[in-house]
């Protein structure tokens, strides 16, 4: 006897009677269980089909110890998990996991986890910016294949928050986003220190002979002490609150600390509410509007946020289908003032601004500025506005008000034009030296990374305090990849004279943890013909911040007897190198794939039976 999982919606049980006929419906009774499934849930299609692919579709579910009931039609909800040890910011989201599921469960869903590709910004080489693409793409096909009606998305380090968002969106099922938080503040000889920010700046003083190198490996156990991605307001901590103010992560919920008690209560309450998501059919496209991105680029703004939320976000509006440019990102921030005090702009860390208040207090501080679109949605059920006009903030030495900021307006993430760039770079004010933001000096040019690294010590390098260094051949695709090498460290001879910051420039990009005068993803990029493969070292450049300017200062007829420097890396013969360096493109478009942009949407595949 056939046994008819329970019609979606209906509280009943199908009891045997496969062949007898619905009333009124001319359909068996299976049948239209089925259909009834199928209507309300996309997992219908899998879990509510009668004959050979429904039963090899719930038979083998049932080996993992599921009774028939969990097919009866209730939301399947996937819960997409970029857990690895291999990627120490993600290595606790099977705990995470654990705490969604429980949510999933209790609202009356079926909660089934999956992997998906983790990227690891500590381990991975040549640079996780080449895999985010990929595993973009995995996430959306892995999401579309399977029975799935809505999911959860498990992300923490750098491009794994943008990665599953951006697969999520090109699906277009109903998604809610849970990061895994920052780790604790690190304490070394009394003081805090913050994960990246003091990477650079304890390395420079050991290079600068100011600090031992037993001394840096006692740091070391002292930066990473819990659980979680960095506590610095690197890119990790910049893409969770810039996915809270985009919508898709429920409102206070983007900076607690991975191992606070309350990381694992709001998982449970995401698991729930991607249940209701489901019920209430929001989908990221109904979330992430021209409003929801004016309001993150704001956000990232105020919060001193990582130069590669530029990126990403162009990346994400492209997948959405909402007109974004670079520009924007410059226009739709000149009123807004960085309001957290914050390394590496600032002195806190982020388990200060969770306490503080963390992001909904920011939202809110936007608000009183009339920066804040009230009615954008949250998959928390409301409005933005809702979700944070009643927010408080416990401490003004962390989150300023709106009327005393910690930097004034327009001292964000910039984009600069010019000669040299004139599909945009990137500079991020606050995290640069005040008196370089207007200067004016010769180019000493590498073709790669590598090579400046191997000649930063020389005592005989030419190079005074007035030099801007030049490193090419590190976009999207000379790398390949679009590395985070843009913030090269300062030469060795400067240090030791006592010159902390110089230009740098580059088609790359640096971590969201770095700091210094450096201009990032100059676009078009060297290796594609751009400006910046026509510069020779003692070539005079100038750049100024305010006027967003980057003038290559020579002659244009001089320029055109130039030959382009040619890329120094060989081009990839095979695999995922090869499909990335073919298809992605430049900086001032997100750096996505060009067949990947856009939404290709949640149709059920054809059955593999």
């Amino acid at each position: 006897m056939t046994t008819t999982p329970r019609q979606a919606g209906t509280g009943t049980a199908g009891t045997g009677t496969a062949g007898v006929q619905a009333a009124g419906t001319g359909e068996t009774a299976a049948e239209h269980a089925a259909a009834g499934a199928r209507g309300k849930r996309r997992s219908g299609a899998w879990f509510a089909a009668e004959g050979r692919n429904g039963f090899i579709h719930r038979s083998w579910m049932r080996n993992q110890g599921f009774g028939p009931e969990v097919f009866d039609g209730r939301p399947v909800i996937g819960i997409a998990s970029s857990w690895s040890e291999l990627t120490p910011c993600n290595a606790h989201l099977r705990d995470v996991a654990d705490a969604v599921k429980r949510g999933v469960w209790e609202a009356g869903g079926l909660p089934l986890e999956f992997p998906v590709m983790s990227l690891g910004e500590t381990l991975m080489r040549p640079t996780t910016m080449l895999f985010r693409n990929l595993m973009a793409m995995e996430a959306e096909e892995t999401i579309r294949a399977n029975p799935l009606d809505g999911v959860v998305l498990l992300s923490g380090c750098d491009k794994t928050t943008p990665a599953l968002l951006m697969g999520a969106t090109s699906v277009d099922l109903p998604a809610v986003m849970v990061t895994g938080g920052p780790m604790l503040s690190g304490k070394f000889q009394g003081r805090d220190i913050g994960s990246g920010t003091d990477v650079w700046r304890l390395s420079e003083e050991v290079r600068a002979g100011r600090m031992s190198p037993a001394d840096l490996s006692e740091a070391e156990g002292c930066m990473s002490r819990s659980r979680g991605h960095c506590m610095t307001m690197g890119t990790a901590s910049t893409m969770a609150c810039v996915a809270e103010a985009l919508g898709m992560q429920l409102p206070g919920s983007a900076a607690i600390p991975a191992v606070d008690a309350r990381r694992y209560a709001l998982a449970q309450a995401a698991g729930r509410r991607a249940v209701a998501l489901v019920e209430e059919d929001v989908r990221p496209s109904h979330v992430l509007t021209r409003e929801a991105f004016e309001n993150a680029i704001r956000a990232n703004a105020a919060l001193g946020g990582s130069t590669n939320a530029v990126v990403h976000l162009l990346a994400l509006a492209g997948r959405a289908g909402v007109p974004l440019d670079l520009d924007d990102f410059d226009r739709l921030t000149t009123e807004v003032p960085v309001l957290v005090d914050l390394m590496p702009s600032g002195r806190f860390l982020m388990e200060d601004f969770y306490y503080a208040g963390g992001l909904p207090a920011v939202l809110r501080e936007l608000d009183t500025l009339g920066l804040l679109h009230r009615e954008a949605r949250s998959v928390g059920g409301g409005t933005m506005h809702a979700a944070t006009e009643s927010a408080p903030c416990w401490n003004r030495e962390v989150i300023r008000a709106a009327g005393e900021p910690f930097r004034p307006a327009g001292e964000g993430t910039v984009v600069l034009r010019g000669s040299l760039c004139p599909d945009g770079a990137v500079l991020k004010i606050s995290a640069a030296s005040p008196h370089l933001l207007k200067h004016r000096g010769r180019a000493l040019v590498f073709d790669r990374v590598e090579d400046y690294t191997a000649a930063a010590d020389d005592p005989d390098l030419p190079v005074d305090a007035d030099t801007i260094l030049v490193v090419r051949n590190a976009g999207p695709r000379g790398y390949p990849g679009f590395p985070e090498v843009g913030n090269v460290p300062v030469p060795k001879v400067l240090l030791d004279a006592g010159v902390e910051d110089i230009v740098r420039i580059s088609d790359a990009r640096m971590s969201g943890t770095g700091y210094g005068t450096c201009v990032l993803h100059v676009a078009p990029e060297a290796a594609v013909g751009g400006p910046l493969a026509l510069v020779r070292t003692g070539d005079w450049i100038e750049l100024d911040a305010a006027a967003r300017r980057l003038h290559l200062d020579v002659p244009a007829e001089e320029l055109a007897t130039r030959t382009p420097q040619a890329p120094t890396e060989p081009k990839p013969e095979r695999g995922w190198a090869k499909l990335y360096t073919e298809h992605v493109m430049q900086a001032d478009r997100g750096a996505d794939l060009d067949f990947l942009v856009g939404r290709t949407g949640d149709a059920v595949p054809r059955h593999s039976h």
